[in-house]
C-alpha cells in the first residue's frame, strides 16, 4: 500500500527561497522575526523537508501572499479577493484585487504592499549609509509615493511618542525644517535615527533634540546638512 504524504507544496528549499524573495530576508534570524517563529522551527522544518501550513498562513495574513504560490510557483504572488483568500485554480480569481476593495472611494480603504527597512542599515564602498530591507507591510494607498522610505523603528529615542518596531514613513523629498518636525537623520555610528530638528541661528547649526529625556541633544553643521537629513516623517504606524 503506498503512503499518503501531508506535504503542501514542493521541499523545504524551493518553498523558503520563494518566501525569502517576497518577504526579502536573507538569513534564518531575519525569517524567524517575520513568521513570529524560533529559529529552531526553521532548522525542524528543514530537517523535515516541509514547510508547515502555519509559516502559509502567517504570510497571507501579514502580506497577502498567496499560499499556492509560496508551495508550488504558481499563480500569483499576492493574491486577496473581497471575500479573503481563495485557490489560485477557482472562478472568484477574476475577481482577485492586489488592493482591498474600496468602498464609498475613500482612499484610505486601499491598500498596497510595500518593504520595510531597518534603521541600522549598511555602508556602501564610499561610505554612503544603505537602507537593508526587512519585510513587507500592507499600507494605505494613499500613504505611499515614489519619494517614500518605510522604516521599522529600532531606538528608543522618540518614546514614549514613537515606540520601538513602529513602523514610520520617510518623504525623502521634504528635507527643508520646519522647526519641530521629525525627520530621518543619519548619525555616525548609530545609523538612521529619528529627531525633532531646530534650527540655531546663534551656532548656525541644527539641533537634534530626541523625545526620551535619556537621549542628549545632537548636532549637525549646515554644511552636513543635505548629506545627513534622510527626509521628513509624514505618517506612522503602531500598536495602541
Amino acid at each position: 500500500m503506498s503512503k499518503i504524504s501531508s506535504k503542501y507544496g514542493q521541499g523545504f528549499v524551493q518553498v523558503v527561497e520563494r518566501i525569502k524573495d517576497a518577504t526579502s530576508t536573507r538569513t534564518q534570524v531575519e525569517l524567524a522575526n517575520v513568521l513570529g517563529i524560533r529559529q529552531s522551527s526553521i532548522s525542524d522544518a528543514k530537517r523535515r523537508d516541509s514547510v508547515p501550513a502555519d509559516w502559509f498562513l502567517t504570510l497571507f495574513r501579514k502580506f497577502g501572499l498567496n499560499p499556492d504560490w509560496l508551495a508550488m510557483g504558481r499563480g500569483p504572488k499576492y493574491i486577496k479577493t473581497k471575500e479573503g483568500y481563495q485557490p489560485f485554480d477557482q472562478p472568484a480569481l477574476s475577481e482577485t484585487l492586489h488592493e482591498e476593495g474600496t468602498s464609498y472611494g475613500d482612499p484610505m480603504a486601499a491598500g498596497q504592499v510595500v518593504s520595510y527597512y531597518g534603521m541600522s542599515g549598511d555602508l556602501t564602498e564610499k561610505g554612503q549609509w544603505k537602507p537593508i530591507a526587512k519585510g513587507k507591510i500592507i499600507i494605505p494607498s494613499s500613504f505611499n509615493r515614489d519619494s517614500l522610505l518605510v522604516v521599522q523603528v529600532d531606538g528608543s529615542g522618540m518614546e514614549p511618542l514613537i515606540r520601538r518596531k513602529a513602523i514610520i514613513g520617510l518623504d525623502r523629498d521634504q528635507k527643508s525644517v520646519t522647526s519641530g518636525e521629525i525627520y530621518g537623520v543619519l548619525v555616525p555610528f548609530e545609523g538612521l535615527v529619528l529627531r525633532r530638528i531646530y534650527f540655531d541661528s546663534q551656532a548656525n547649526l541644527f539641533v537634534l533634540k530626541a523625545e526620551n529625556p535619556n537621549h542628549v541633544d545632537q548636532h549637525i553643521s549646515i554644511e552636513d546638512y543635505s548629506e545627513k537629513v534622510v527626509g521628513r516623517m509624514v505618517w506612522m504606524m503602531q500598536e495602541a
